[in-house]
């Protein structure tokens, strides 16, 4: 009996703590969703390495640098001053912001500091305006030693408002990926598959908001890639049911290669839930490249995306494959002149049409 009884409390434990690790895997998961517009975007590959970004402006100097430890094209922030992308479009009420980001400092900290980042309302063409608080009202969020700390404040508030913080640390040296979401007041950030604050009042009501702004002091040289601005909050639903045809720009790759990264995952989690709530709908899931490469290698890398698109949705989300097809059109069918960094970003993407 003491055995049977042993045993009948391991198992009770057992099952408890793998509910309680499923809950958490739950309530955890990355719920970031891109912006349906691309209204900037930069990788840096159109800049010679040395040169300043020609789509940015600062009031210090940068440079575009590349890495052994990490590929592509960064842009590094040499000096202490602001850096600002120019993004001539307007952000409207919901809007995305992502980049890749790894830490640097020129001390021996492990942590990151002495970094800024801002959400505008503001004169692109005089960034001085407010001068030590930018603009007519944003909000700031900074980067501590052991802390995320945010702050708000407006020209009707004569000023500062609101304030809090949150824990987590920026490792020096470790590639992270930053996001922010605005939905009108709401404004989130995230780290990777983290969420780091979620402040339902965090930006100022009857304010337009349109600018992005970095501030970093002179100990602090981060570097970025991958920056991307997108407006507007996909209707996957309406797109798929009643539309038929979903653009998505929220499931992303590894450069040159069919690995989904982990920030695709709530767009897959809302594609999936679509399909749930509608059995009787079927797919075709279609990838496409922008213009660079041959054209046998992007009908390739396109194909093969849309396999692995097909994959998530059937092992992750336990869709039937039966209902769904995929098809490739590598760099055929783009939407957008492949001339410049945001039109490829445009180009760069995943259809589901319904069957």
């Amino acid at each position: 009996m003491k055995k049977l009884h042993f045993f009948l409390v391991f198992l009770l434990a057992l099952s408890v703590n793998l509910y309680a690790q499923d809950e958490n895997k739950t309530v955890s998961k990355f719920d970031f969703i891109p912006g349906e517009k691309i209204i900037f975007y930069d990788d840096f590959s159109s800049g010679n390495v040395g040169d300043f970004p020609a789509l940015w402006n600062t009031s210090s100097s940068g440079e575009i640098v590349t890495m052994a430890k990490y590929p592509g094209r960064w842009f590094q922030f040499t000096k202490g001053g602001f850096f600002i992308p120019e993004a001539k479009e307007k952000f409207a009420d919901n809007f995305t912001i992502e980049f890749d980001f790894v830490p640097m400092v020129t001390t021996n900290s492990e942590n990151m500091s002495g970094i800024d980042f801002f959400i505008v309302s503001g004169t692109l063409s005089n960034p001085n305006e407010g001068g030590a608080i930018p603009g007519k009202a944003g909000t700031k969020i900074t980067m501590g030693y052991d802390q995320v700390d945010w702050t708000n404040y407006s020209q009707k508030d004569e000023g500062y408002k609101d304030h809090g913080n949150s824990v987590f640390q920026f490792k020096t040296g470790q590639k992270y990926h930053v996001a922010f979401w605005v939905q009108k007041q709401r404004i989130r950030m995230y780290a990777d598959e983290q969420k780091v604050l979620d402040l339902p009042r965090g930006m100022i009501a009857d304010y337009v908001y349109n600018i992005f702004r970095v501030e970093t002091n002179d100990e602090a040289t981060p570097i970025i890639s991958n920056f991307r601005i997108a407006a507007g909050l996909p209707d996957m639903r309406n797109k798929l049911l009643t539309e038929g045809k979903l653009i998505s720009y929220g499931i992303q790759f590894d450069v040159n290669s069919d690995k989904i990264k982990p920030e695709s995952f709530a767009t897959l989690k809302e594609i999936a839930q679509v399909l749930k709530d509608n059995p009787a709908l079927k797919i075709k899931i279609v990838g496409h490249t922008d213009g660079d490469g041959s054209e046998a290698a992007n009908l390739d890398l396109s194909k093969r995306r849309a396999a692995s698109v097909k994959s998530q949705l059937n092992q992750t989300f336990s869709i039937d494959n039966r209902r769904l097809e995929t098809d490739g059109k590598g760099k055929a069918q783009p939407i957008a002149p492949n001339d410049n960094a945001v039109n490829k970003a445009k180009n760069r993407r995943v259809e589901f049409i319904k069957l």
